[in-house]
């Protein structure tokens, strides 16, 4: 093939200068594809299987640009957006909910009623109104009437309690926290230790009675919000007050998979880059209606799918929780034809049994991150899915990518034809997660197949580039490298290990800190979480590297969920050493009822690492791998002592 192009280069070349046409581009072009093709006939290969995906990419990316330029010459924040929308589509469902109907308009209306009630209150241009409210069309509804007043929302995790949850409304200078009712007790508990000055406001989910005299306070600290919707008359449509479309809108929190969450700042551009990302690259458009049973207090529900419907008009279907069983009898429903995942979501939908709603619905596409390669080609066979659009992004990052052509696997890519297109790069790391860098002090390139981590550089003179970070500046600073590619520039690093193939596909590994060294060999949690759970009827299990004394590196252990007590230790061993080299084969089992996850079913493996394989401590059930019998034996306190001490040696 690179032969008989080499040909036809060099006989259009000697056509066109026997006959006088020459076109000093065309002949520059041909000069060069004629060296590629006998220098670097791999290159050119790579980017002939390419060139039609980047091409497609770069088309989306330019409608990218083009509606952020736009916007930022309007400056408009996303109420402003919102209004744009709804001018377009008044009575096109926005949200479903249960067997409720709303309308953009209704959306717009109830949101000009929030801002109603907080400017009554007296709350001005700058703000923090957090919402501990769970999933709803008021959700959203509640923070554009926020924004439109140049408020900043805090978009509080539901699931915290106690000292979590203060520290979520701490952190973000909470002046005012509107909570629904059934958060009641939560609050009840944290009022005595919250400032005196943060307001508080009870919402209920009822419908509004509009007119309605009744309610009022509802306790010495808090007021009823929901009647003072129903007192209060729409505020009249104006242009948001705040800091315009490169300002901050709301703080959305980190998973808290490593600690007490962070508040990460999203502005109205973050938001359309983020959206407009999947719904130019994943092949959305208004006509769609999405499914999205995440939560909406997190980027993927609250900011992309949410933002399907702000920005683009799509009808966006909202459950309030995630049913795995109930999964596709949703999309059925609610006619959807996208439907969103995160996570383990495709794992657990996948371990239900076959029903015939595996292929009655309408679902074209499915978007989401988190999609195990392990999984993938199933879940897309069964399910009879035409698209999965992976995409990889942090909630505190400025950059995202997206898989635009269903690579198994992949989180998105870097085009080998033109990598400086779009600003994101893999550096090379040390064990430590740390740039490694060259005599002059630069980061260095990960080369295909060599892992690295993501980093998105930054444009000081691009705000959409910008990296905004959390509202805690310390810990923003500890989320950039400066002195990249050339000395004064900088980059947000996401601490995420990546690797990418000759193509230019990128594949996640691991995270920086749960990969851990063992026998001399690096080894990756989320491959190992990924063999035992499909060894083990798609159980959820979790990796992490323990410390043993007087052994070098961490050795591997795995907390694996066994409810019915049906577990095959014996067969689990027997698989794995099919499954996996012997360094990455979980050292420690933890066998547990359930393992705890974040509202983003991200599994929380903090406490466990504390905890180790001290039997003394844990009062789950625990194992060891024996290796010359290739049996996970229990350990009790009796083995724990002969581990430490070296007479049991792993």
């Amino acid at each position: 093939m690179l032969l008989a192009a080499a040909s036809v280069a060099a006989a259009y070349l000697a056509t066109s200068l026997y006959f006088g046409i020459f076109n000093t581009f065309l002949v520059s072009l041909t000069l060069l594809l004629l060296y590629g093709i006998v220098f670097h006939p791999r290159w050119v290969y790579v980017a002939a299987k390419t060139a039609p995906r980047d091409i497609r990419a770069v088309g989306c990316y330019i409608k990218i640009l083009w509606l952020t330029r736009q916007l930022t010459k309007k400056n408009w924040t996303m109420p402003d957006i919102f209004h744009d929308t709804v001018k377009r589509h008044p009575d096109k469902p926005c949200f479903l909910f249960h067997d409720e109907v709303w309308t953009f308009k209704q959306v717009e209306d109830f949101s000009l009623r929030v801002t109603a009630v907080l400017k009554a209150q007296g709350y001005k241009n700058g703000s923090v109104v957090g919402l501990l409210v769970n999933n709803s069309p008021q959700l959203p509804a509640l923070w554009l009437g926020n924004a439109r007043l140049g408020h900043v929302t805090p978009l509080i995790n539901t699931n915290q309690r106690g000292s979590a949850l203060i520290h979520s409304i701490n952190v973000a200078k909470c002046d005012v926290v509107i909570y629904s009712d059934e958060f009641q007790s939560a609050i009840q508990d944290i009022a005595k230790d919250l400032s005196p000055s943060v307001k508080l406001f009870k919402f209920s989910h009822r419908p509004l009675n509009p007119g309605s005299k009744a309610g009022g306070g509802v306790g010495d600290q808090v007021e009823d919000f929901t009647s003072l919707l129903e007192k209060t008359a729409p505020a009249p449509w104006t242009l948001a007050d705040g800091e315009g479309f490169h300002g901050k809108l709301m703080y959305i929190y980190t998973s808290g998979t490593t600690g007490l969450p962070k508040a990460a700042v999203i502005s109205s551009s973050r938001m359309v880059f983020m959206a407009s990302g999947i719904h130019y690259l994943g092949g959305l458009n208004s006509s769609d209606i999405v499914y999205c049973p995440l939560p909406l207090y997190h980027t993927a529900g609250g900011i992309i799918s949410v933002g399907q419907a702000f920005i683009f008009g799509c009808t966006v279907a909202l459950k309030p929780k995630f049913s795995a069983s109930q999964y596709f009898p949703d999309c059925i429903k609610y006619k959807a034809t996208v439907a969103h995942y995160i996570g383990e979501m495709c794992r657990y939908v996948l371990a239900t049994p076959p029903s015939p709603a595996d292929t009655q619905h309408s679902v074209r596409v499915v978007y989401g991150n988190g999609m195990r390669p392990q999984i993938w080609n199933e879940f897309v066979k069964r399910f009879n899915i035409q698209h999965v659009a992976e995409f990889y992004g942090a909630t505190e990052g400025n950059a995202n990518i997206v898989n635009i052509d269903g690579k198994p696997g992949a989180i998105g890519f870097v085009s080998r034809i033109i990598p400086q297109v779009y600003p994101i790069a893999i550096i090379k790391v040390d064990q430590q997660g740390e740039p490694v860098r060259d005599s002059q002090g630069l980061c260095q390139l990960a080369e295909a197949e060599e892992p690295g981590v993501f980093i998105g550089k930054i444009s000081p003179n691009n705000p959409a580039r910008a990296f905004l970070g959390y509202v805690d500046k310390a810990a923003s600073e500890k989320k950039l490298v400066r002195d990249v590619f050339k000395h004064g520039d900088s980059a947000f690093i996401s601490g995420d290990i990546i690797v990418s193939d000759e193509f230019g596909y990128l594949y996640f590994k691991d995270r920086t800190g749960d990969t851990f060294r063992w026998r001399g060999e690096n080894v990756s949690t989320t491959e190992v979480e990924a063999a035992v759970s499909r060894q083990a009827a798609h159980r959820d299990a979790a990796v992490y590297g323990v410390l043993v004394p007087n052994t070098e590196g961490r050795a591997g252990m795995c907390g694996i969920v066994d409810e019915d007590n049906s577990l095959d230790l014996d067969k689990l061993a027997s698989d794995l050493a099919k499954d996996l080299p012997a360094y990455a084969r979980p050292i420690f089992l933890r066998v547990m009822p359930k393992l705890d996850m974040t509202g983003t079913f991200k599994m929380k493996k903090t406490d466990l690492q504390k905890e180790g394989f001290d039997p003394n401590i844990v009062k789950d059930k625990l194992y060891y791998l024996d290796a010359k019998l290739n049996r996970y034996l229990p350990l009790g306190p009796q083995e724990y002592e002969k581990i430490n001490n070296g007479q049991i040696r792993l």
